[in-house]
This record gives structure tokens, sequence and C-alpha cells, in this order.
């Protein structure tokens, strides 16, 4: 089996991307199973295509491993395209999902339903020997009133799915999987590798 590095320590995404990998003999690392944890690189990039390659880039370096990485993120119109790059970190880096979703709702209060669209983001890098490729997906919804459900991470329980009406954090994993950002990219990562790619 082939170890593929997930450059996060987001337990939450590398679920996500084992569930979304299956079969193809692949045991997905993330950065806290390293020992000792490489040192990070600081997400200097305008753009999610940026930070994702500039991690790839990075963590591969460092280990040796075929990497994966991730930049994701929630662009709100009304907030003029806010938290974008910064999602991760917004308002800080020691708030917590919880208090992050409820900075983010202060600045809409106010703002009615009609006004509330927002996209989710996301771009996967995949840097390995002689292999540089990136994928892409996104998302369209609204932002709730309140936070909504008990599942996903980040942003999950305010960004509601059209689909459904029912926030990211109501949804089963299989249901999110579907619809996001992230599992539009990793179908791509996957029919990418399905093709026969070898990762080293």
């Amino acid at each position: 089996m082939r170890t593929l590095l997930v450059a996060t320590t987001n337990r939450g995404k590398v679920r996500e991307m084992t569930a979304q990998l299956a079969g193809l003999g692949l045991e997905l690392k993330s950065l806290g199973d390293l020992d000792p944890i490489p040192p990070g690189i600081e997400e200097t990039g305008t753009t999610f295509l940026e930070n994702a390659l500039l991690k790839a880039d990075h963590y591969h370096a460092m280990t040796g491993l075929p990497t994966l990485a991730d930049d994701s993120g929630l662009e709100v119109a009304a907030l003029g395209g806010r938290p974008g790059v910064f999602s991760a970190r917004y308002g800080g880096v020691e708030l917590s999902d919880k208090k992050r979703n409820e900075l983010l709702l202060g600045e809409l209060s106010g703002t009615p339903e009609g006004d509330r669209a927002a996209a989710f983001v996301c771009v996967l890098a995949l840097v390995g020997k002689g292999i540089r490729q990136t994928f892409e997906g996104s998302c369209r919804g609204t932002i709730a009133f309140k936070p909504r459900g008990v599942g996903g991470f980040g942003y999950d329980p305010i960004f509601l799915d059209p689909g459904t009406e029912r926030s990211y954090a109501e949804l089963s994993l299989i249901e999110k999987t579907e619809r996001s950002h992230r599992g539009q990219a990793m179908a791509r990562l996957r029919e990418y590798m399905m093709a026969g790619t070898i990762i080293d």
C-alpha cells in the first residue's frame, strides 16, 4: 500500500479524503501522524491555488513523500468575498470553529436572506516525483442565520445547500461528498489516479 501524505492536521479533512480515495491502494497519513512533525510554512499566497501548491511543494520537499495539499475556504458575497483564503484563520488562528462562525454571522447581522449568497472553493495540489497537478471544485449556497447540525467541520453548520435546504453539517458524509467543493475536487483527483498514475 502506497503512502500519501495529506498536508493537514484537520482530522475531518483526512476522514473525508480517505473515504473518497478508497480502493486505490493508498494509506493516507496526516501531518500529525509523522514523528517529528515537519515545520510548517506560512501561507503567503493570494489565491487558493497558490497556497495549495505552496504547501504541497513544501511538505513533499521536507518528507520525500508524495503529498496532497488542500486550500479551501468560504467566499461570502456580502463581505466582498471574505473570508476567502483566510477562512481557516479568520479572526485569528486561536479561534475555534464555533467562534469563527459566530464572528461571520455577526458581520452578516441584518443582512436579508436574499443577500447571503456564498460559495465554498477548494483547490487540491498533488506533488510527487514527476507529478505536480491541481484539481478544483466549488459549490454555491447561502449563509444561514444561525448554525444548524452537528456534523462536518469549519463553516459547515452555517452553509446552506440549495438542493436540500440543509446545512452541510446536517448532510451525511455521502451527501456532502456528492455536493461539496472538496468532493468535486476529490472526484477529479480520483479520476486522475484511476487513469493509471503512479505516485512516488
